[in-house]
């Protein structure tokens, strides 16, 4: 639990800075639209630690399967990291030169991995895996 919670408050500190950084430096870098993009990042990074908060408190439950809510965390984080970060780097493409070609297919993979996390997070009530699992 003591890494899921580091990852957790680690990826909340950077969704604090890097949404400072969208509400205060990015609008002279980029258009509205690429702002747009860059918020909804922001926005699902935010949901997505607040979700990873929520295992975390769920984690001492009677009943609640640690292993579920172990891979629902992993998941989410990965989700992050893939869809909001697809997100921020198609933002800024313009400034750094991304090719968004490269990034666009990474989006709707990090979506799948938010959704599987919310799945894992469903199985988790009531449930527990064998412990060689």
């Amino acid at each position: 639990m003591k890494t899921q919670l580091k990852l957790t408050a680690l990826l909340g500190a950077l969704a604090v800075a890097i949404g400072a950084f969208g509400a205060h430096g990015l609008k002279a870098m980029v258009s509205p639209e690429h702002l747009e993009t860059f918020r909804t990042g922001v926005t699902y990074h935010f949901y997505h630690v607040l979700a990873m908060g929520l295992a975390l408190a769920l984690w001492s439950v009677p009943g609640i399967g640690q292993q579920w809510l172990r891979r629902a965390i992993w998941c989410w984080a990965v989700g992050i990291l893939l869809f909001s970060g697809s997100l921020y780097l198609l933002s800024l493409r313009e400034v750094l030169s991304v090719p968004a070609a490269v990034l666009g297919p990474i989006t709707p993979l990090g979506g799948l991995f938010f959704i599987v996390g919310w799945v894992l997070l469903f199985l988790a009530a009531g449930r527990t895996l064998p412990t060689n699992a």
